[in-house]
């Protein structure tokens, strides 16, 4: 079997959320812990960090790690999903899991005699918590999947864990009001462990507070008392930082809601310190500095080109898009300044089973949108996405073909005589929108 033949397996054998939805969602623990007791129960052979939330887990969690690579441990990170490439979602001190440990994994997989049916999801966090076992990490970072309770990574016993923050997401799984979605994410606080939460309104702060009265975990509001001095944009793309843990240091994703996640970092770290992990302020700032290289992250608030300027962004939900679409008008406002006409370019998609009634009064009114389909059966029809905006009287097209080809269109007008040199592009609406369009430039990280 060779690597194309193994992701063949998982993405076509396996039922995969990220691609079908809900038809793919095995909630409950007992297949993780059936494949954790085959595999010799990796998890148990390094420290862990859990990390759950709506929004700002996957920022927070690649921060995390960077921090703990520039302590000099080495650090496994588990995330989810991918965008161009399935390794992504596994990396030791930010190397992807090498080609042919997918292979191994798959191959021992097919020959073990296994009589289960794991998921896509329960088979892949499986592969990473055995290649961070073989290749003895010192810690690892681990993401949660969905909700908490009953995803497949809560058969870990971590040392800390964070829960960034609690707004509306999958609302047919984890349930319909945020003190519901709160008490699933809940599920991860384990007894004696430093929990911290990076934001909570007040009835999603009880119950966070009477899980941890109830299981012994000391648990911390982030916003109660911020580490986060200062967080002032140097650009539209970076922040400038102080905190009393470091030094001041230079932060390289400006995107607004990041200001939350830093702070929710820092005490995530401050938290780890409490659990006996050595980590200098060097350490602190080497690692936020350098969480781009050191993590490969991607897809968050991303310039991915210069000219025209187009930026990336994975928000899908209500409360990440409150925040991307103020910022992206901003700057848009910015570039009015040294050209009156120029005009901002929205390439958008959706997944079939997000609330977009409820999130398309967020977008621009003044933007051209180009309606186009990720390549994933979980897309919703460009035919649909056309309606939510046509009813919001927005200037809108389908592009056929597919999110190259739509991003094709807009730099096309962004160059011609209707564009000018200070047209700006946003790609975004879903993270599979985003996830096809860094697939189709080779996932550059350097912007062109």
């Amino acid at each position: 079997m060779n690597y194309k033949e193994s992701l063949d397996f998982l993405f076509s054998q396996l039922p995969m959320f990220s691609r079908i939805g809900a038809a793919a969602y095995k909630p409950g623990l007992e297949t993780s812990l059936r494949l954790d007791d085959y595999f010799g129960n990796p998890h148990r052979k390094f420290k862990s960090i859990h990390v759950a939330g709506t929004n700002g887990k996957g920022s927070t969690s690649h921060s995390i790690a960077s921090v703990l690579q520039a302590a000099g441990y080495k650090t496994g990170l588990y995330t989810s999903p991918h965008l161009a490439d399935f390794r992504e979602r596994m990396r030791i001190n930010g190397r992807m899991i090498p080609e042919k440990k997918v292979v191994d994994f798959v191959e021992r997989w097919q020959k073990c005699g296994y009589d289960g049916h794991p998921s896509f999801f329960e088979l892949t966090m499986m592969m990473a918590f055995d290649w961070f076992a073989s290749e003895n990490v010192d810690y690892a970072v681990i993401e949660v999947g969905m909700g908490g309770r009953l995803d497949s990574t809560n058969i870990i016993s971590p040392i800390a864990a964070i829960i960034t923050n609690i707004s509306f997401d999958h609302t047919q799984f984890l349930g319909t009001t945020l003190p519901a979605i709160a008490s699933e994410k809940a599920g991860i606080i384990k007894g004696g462990l430093p929990v911290v939460i990076g934001h909570a309104e007040d009835d999603v702060r009880e119950v966070f507070e009477k899980k941890g009265a109830e299981v012994g975990a000391d648990v911390v509001f982030a916003e109660d008392a911020p580490l986060l001095a200062v967080a002032t944009p140097t650009d539209e793309f970076t922040f400038r930082c102080s905190s009393p843990l470091t030094e001041d240091f230079t932060f390289p994703m400006a995107g607004e809601y990041q200001r939350e996640n830093i702070n929710t970092v820092l005490h995530g770290i401050a938290a780890l310190r409490r659990a006996g992990v050595s980590i200098s302020s060097e350490a602190i700032k080497q690692g936020l500095e350098n969480v781009v290289e050191s993590t490969g992250f991607a897809g968050r608030w991303m310039i991915a080109s210069r000219d025209p300027l187009t930026i990336c962004d994975t928000g899908h939900n209500e409360a990440g898009l409150s925040y991307t679409m103020p910022q992206l008008q901003s700057l848009l406002k910015k570039h009015r300044e040294v050209e009156p006409s120029a005009r901002l370019r929205i390439v958008i998609g959706f997944v079939n089973d997000k609330d977009v009634a409820h999130i398309v009064d967020l977008f621009p009114r003044d933007a051209q949108y180009y309606v186009t389909q990720a390549s994933v059966p979980r897309a919703m029809e460009s035919a649909e996405v056309l309606a939510y905006l046509n009813g919001e009287a927005l200037d809108c097209r389908v592009v056929e073909g597919g999110v190259a080809e739509a991003y094709a269109a807009a730099k096309s007008d962004a160059r011609s005589a209707k564009g000018s040199p200070e047209d700006i592009i946003f790609v975004g609406g879903s993270t599979f929108v985003v996830a096809d369009f860094l697939a189709s430039r080779g996932n550059s990280d350097s912007p062109d």
